[in-house]
């Protein structure tokens, strides 16, 4: 049976920030806790598989071997995949070695079938992920980030290392875009290293998040105005604020577009949430009592 997916678990996507990440448990988390939720036993499941998922890719040396995990699985066949950095996949870390560099003979798992005698053996790529915040990404800079690989010692032995690493983000760089490190990725004993592929991920902030390219940002919306229609204050990427105007009837999910309001001036998609009340004002109760008598 296939373990839960821990970016479904956790409602974001699978390019999703490491900070919205921790921000998405958080507010599960919060909402599922026990201590809000006495006697209740679908909240306290719930509020384990949103543990679980964050323990899976709530930290980033983590969420690196969860992918990397995922990514050995669909090159050999899923559930019997092993994983790069070892653990928990079956195996060991030398039949791993050896299924990252094609060795076919346990007593030696760097050993390579070359169908060209006179070609060099090449260590596996390497593929992760780092955060960008939104004014770097807009300005440019250096962002230092880490990387586990495997390099290879004295006597041939390979080992899993923790690498610093430097890249340079160029100003105006767009979320999902990649850069190659040439020579940075697994090492090989008997011919080079693969190389380090990043991709850069722009944390938008607080309340939005990217789906295809577009910056969808959350604008929470009180359920009278939901109902009957009204303007709501939203505070832009930009940093300017302007009032949003929202038709009677709406529902949370609804969609309006603000043109050239998002990063770089790209498009901006508000995506309509209602309004979470932590505790009713005696006068709000009394107003809803009024309402549920009335038939709403």
């Amino acid at each position: 049976m296939a373990s839960p997916d821990p970016y479904a678990t956790l409602g974001v996507s699978r390019n999703a920030s490491d900070a919205e990440i921790k921000r998405a448990f958080r507010k599960l988390a919060r909402k599922h806790h026990p201590d809000r939720n006495p006697d209740d036993a679908a909240a306290e499941a719930r509020f384990k598989e949103v543990q679980a998922a964050y323990e899976m890719i709530g930290d980033a040396s983590k969420r690196q071997e969860y992918e990397q995990k995922k990514r050995m699985e669909n090159m050999f066949g899923g559930g019997g995949g092993r994983s790069p950095f070892g653990g928990g996949m079956g195996g060991g870390f030398d039949d791993m070695i050896g299924q990252m560099f094609g060795g076919q003979q346990q007593h030696n798992p760097f050993q390579q079938r070359q169908r060209r005698p006179q070609a060099r053996p090449k260590g596996s790529d390497i593929h992760v992920s780092v955060d960008v915040e939104m004014e770097q990404a807009i300005k440019g800079g250096e962002v230092t980030f880490q990387a586990q690989r495997i390099k290879v010692g004295a006597g041939n032995v390979a080992s899993k290392t923790t690498q610093n690493f430097k890249i340079r983000v160029e100003a105006g760089v767009k979320h999902g875009a990649s850069k190659r490190l040439k020579g940075q990725g697994n090492e090989h004993p008997q011919g080079t290293a693969g190389d380090l592929h990043v991709t850069f991920r722009i944390d938008a902030g607080e309340g939005r998040h990217w789906e295809n390219g577009i910056l969808i940002q959350q604008v929470s919306i009180p359920y009278s105005t939901m109902i009957l229609g009204g303007k709501v204050k939203v505070n832009l990427p930009s940093g300017k604020s302007g009032f949003l105007s929202v038709a009677g009837n709406s529902q949370p999910g609804d969609r309006r577009r603000m043109a050239k309001a998002g990063y770089l001036q790209g498009d901006l998609d508000l995506e309509f949430i209602l309004d979470e009340v932590e505790e009713l004002t005696s006068e709000q109760i009394e107003v809803l009592e009024r309402l549920k008598d009335v038939g709403l």
